[in-house]
């Protein structure tokens, strides 16, 4: 039997800031020779939000260029190498290094590594601290969650897809946001 990924969004879980420390932790070891930071980002990061209970990791680099240096410490973490999935359904982001923890089929981590100053990891943070700022949009995004979730009960593309629009538009006004703060 083939088993597929259930999109699953669940109530907000305070143990995910605990399962985020202990996974930094590792981290931290496995990428100390050029670890710049580590942020807990996407919807685990944000209290009160609605998530799949996959914990988000950015890991910030003083450069990528021998990203593939860690793959073999990552890989003895449990972890799954993705690289850049520029051939992806979804293609990812170039400069972005993906790698992701399972239990079986679900996910328990997503790592994604940056250099310092990539924009997608700029992104990922100005949209986090937007949300932490405005709990109405967060409430707001975790029903559209909840609901693009039911839709698409087995399709992660559909999901993402789902969600596309919405978070394009809670990035537009983090990005004003962020201005008016900085």
């Amino acid at each position: 039997m083939n088993e597929q990924r259930e999109m699953v969004v669940s109530a907000y879980d305070s143990s995910w800031v605990d399962k985020y420390e202990a996974e930094a932790a590792r981290l931290a070891e496995t990428f100390s020779t050029s670890l710049v930071n580590l942020h807990h980002i996407g919807s685990t990061s944000v209290p009160g939000l609605y998530a799949k209970p996959t914990i988000d990791i950015a890991v910030e680099l003083a450069s990528t260029t021998n990203i593939s240096d860690f793959y073999p410490a990552m890989e003895s973490l449990g972890y799954a190498c993705r690289g850049e999935c520029l051939d992806a359904i979804i293609p990812g982001t170039p400069g972005r290094f993906y790698f992701v923890l399972y239990a079986g089929v679900e996910h328990l981590f997503h790592v994604h590594a940056y250099r310092t100053g990539h924009e997608d990891l700029e992104e990922k943070i100005v949209l986090r601290n937007f949300l932490l700022a405005h709990p109405e949009v967060a409430r707001e995004y975790g029903i559209h969650k909840i609901e693009t979730a039911n839709t698409n009960k087995f399709d992660n593309i559909g999901y993402m897809h789902g969600k596309d629009v919405f978070i394009k538009n809670m990035l537009v006004n983090a990005h004003k946001w962020s201005s008016h703060i900085t």
